[in-house]
């Protein structure tokens, strides 16, 4: 697992990206930290009613596969989501240990931190997005830094609610 900072070694901008989105992804596992596997899986929210912790993180390491192995590089998507399950990525955390599913969010977090490491930044994705444009992988690091900053803030939100724990 990589050290939580949001301190880059150098200052140049591959060394910033990485290192935000390494935060971001450190930050999420320790919202996780002590957390027991009752409230890990419980979705306290009736209006979010698949949003528990341990889907929050299934989802962030999904999102991740999505972006990186199957619109960057073009790889058959083999998620967990169907038309009748679109939000399967979710789903599938159910009933799987918390420390488990992040332990899976770390593998395949190191091997995307390969992934970067071998492609230029003005590399282009395989795949378009929505509006038909191929997006670099700059802008993908860019887009997961805000992704897992964003539930962050709900993994702050629903480990509050669970036992009382705040901080950063």
């Amino acid at each position: 697992m990589t050290s939580r900072t949001d301190l880059p070694q150098t200052w140049d901008e591959r060394a910033s990206l990485t290192t935000l989105l390494d935060y971001t992804r450190a930050t999420a596992r320790a919202k996780c930290e002590g957390l027991s596997e009752e409230h890990a899986h419980r979705a306290p929210l009736t209006t979010s009613p698949l949003m528990s912790p341990a889907a929050v993180i299934s989802h962030l390491r999904w999102v991740e596969y999505s972006w990186f192995e199957v619109v960057f590089l073009g790889e058959e998507d083999r998620g967990p989501w169907s038309e009748e399950e679109p939000d399967g990525e979710m789903t599938v955390a159910a009933g799987v240990p918390l420390p488990e599913l992040l332990d899976r969010y770390e593998e395949t977090s190191a091997r995307y931190r390969e992934l970067v490491a071998a492609h230029d930044l003005e590399a282009t994705a395989k795949r378009p997005v929505r509006d038909g444009r191929h997006v670099t992988l700059r802008w993908i690091l860019l887009h997961l830094i805000e992704e897992t900053a964003r539930h962050n803030g709900h993994l702050d939100i629903l480990r509050e609610m669970a036992d009382g724990t705040t901080g950063d």
